[in-house]
């Protein structure tokens, strides 16, 4: 009976030590599972709750991923101020910037942007890019995903702006798409190939006029005296051509040289006017009635060789473009409120369409008449740049049958009273 009482009892004994044990293990599964949920709380609400109560080795985790979310925190404060400074810079740049993912949806895009392709920061946000600039030449660009060459092409907004538009990657799933405004440059290679061809036809015909007579000189083995010097003077007034060009092409790359500044003086305008008439007198021949009216004696500050080459280009266009007997005059005086040299004629007229490309280098209404008087077509584009450089502003009227009136007009800042004149003249 002792045997079973013990026995028992140590039974008894390892049933409590293992409640006992089993308590103790549901406790502790209890209480990690209650830090597991506060930290799964925490965490979900770090940016609000504060780090819950622990001890021990909990202590240390929940410490430990609150400095990893400090961390974490700072990491990403940087990651924002540099996507921040991006947006910034990329707002800032001249450059049009569209951001688009795989499928090709706009994502982002700056103002520049906005203003090449007439896109919407409230709606075209998520769209196709496709559906919103409607070009074929920019849907086979897109399509065929060879972006090593920029594709130009017109603005959807204006057919007047020329866009150069190049697509990189940026990032594994998306691309960027940079818009440049390139219409004044593709205006000044237009121009520079219209000026090429233009030199080159104009110095094409004076060229074969004289070649064709030294060929003539060759071949021929005995020639009269009269038709060699008619010969000459053709070739004479050809070579005279060519040199004018000549000239005048340098007068103009002269003028635009940024090394070539502006040396001004005091410029005597009615000794000036004076100068011009007797040159518009001499290549006249007799062949126009020529006035002359000084109603200022005002000088003008300015460069003298210039103006006299500038305004002496009007002149001599007024002379070669009138008809015999139409008369010319030449008039320094007030005119809407700006004092402006002014040459008028009775010549033909130029119509209305003309008169904005007057200025343009070799653009010439009647091309066989110019030819004739033997202009170069560089004397109006001389003389909108010699009073570009003075400030002044060449004002162009006509009317067809009418005749029409070249002003050359000064801004006040630029016109010396007539007693100072005087007085700086003497």
């Amino acid at each position: 009976m002792l045997v079973s009482a013990v026995v028992i009892g140590w039974l008894g004994g390892l049933v409590w030590a293992l409640f006992f044990v089993i308590a103790v293990l549901l406790y502790y599964i209890y209480r990690h599972l209650r830090f597991m949920a506060a930290m799964s709380d925490w965490l979900a609400n770090s940016e609000q709750a504060s780090l819950p109560p622990a001890n021990s080795d909990w202590d240390e985790i929940f410490y430990g991923l609150e400095r990893m979310g400090r961390r974490h925190k700072r990491a990403m404060a940087r990651l924002m101020a540099v996507l921040d400074r991006f947006e910034h810079a990329a707002q800032a740049i001249p450059d049009g910037i569209v951001m688009i993912n795989d499928a090709d949806q706009i994502e982002w895009f700056n103002p520049v942007a906005c203003r090449h392709f007439g896109l919407d920061d409230k709606t075209d946000r998520g769209q196709f890019i496709g559906y919103l600039i409607r070009q074929s030449v920019f849907h086979d660009y897109l399509s065929h995903g060879d972006f090593r060459e920029a594709l130009v092409m017109k603005s959807p907004v204006s057919r007047d702006m020329t866009l150069s538009v190049q697509v990189v990657a940026f990032g594994e799933r998306q691309k960027m798409l940079i818009s440049r405004d390139v219409t004044q440059v593709e205006m000044l290679e237009s121009m520079r190939r219209d000026f090429v061809a233009n030199v080159s036809h104009e110095l094409r015909t004076p060229l074969t006029v004289v070649g064709g007579f030294l060929e003539t000189f060759l071949d021929t083995e005995s020639l009269s005296r009269d038709d060699f010097l008619r010969y000459c003077d053709l070739m004479q007034q050809q070579t005279d051509r060519m040199r004018r060009l000549v000239e005048d092409l340098l007068t103009l790359s002269r003028l635009e040289s940024p090394q070539n500044r502006l040396v001004e003086t005091t410029v005597d305008m009615p000794l000036l006017v004076r100068s011009l008439y007797q040159d518009a007198v001499s290549l006249s021949a007799g062949r126009h009635p020529i006035e002359m009216g000084l109603e200022s004696h005002a000088c003008v500050i300015g460069n003298a060789d210039e103006l006299a080459s500038g305004l002496g280009n009007l002149v001599s266009n007024a002379v070669r473009y009138t008809p015999p007997g139409k008369a010319i005059r030449l008039r320094w005086g007030m005119k809407s409120g700006q004092l402006c040299f002014s040459v008028q004629d009775e010549g033909e007229g130029i119509e209305a369409h003309h008169i904005p490309r007057l200025t343009e280098r070799f653009y010439r209404v009647d091309r066989g008449r110019s030819r004739e008087t033997g202009g170069t077509g560089l004397g109006l584009a001389i003389a909108k740049h010699v009073l570009t450089r003075h400030h002044a502003r060449l004002q162009i009227e006509s009317r067809i049958g009418h005749g029409s009136c070249f002003s050359a007009c000064f801004p006040a800042d630029r016109v010396v009273a007539d007693e100072d004149c005087l007085e700086t003249s003497a």
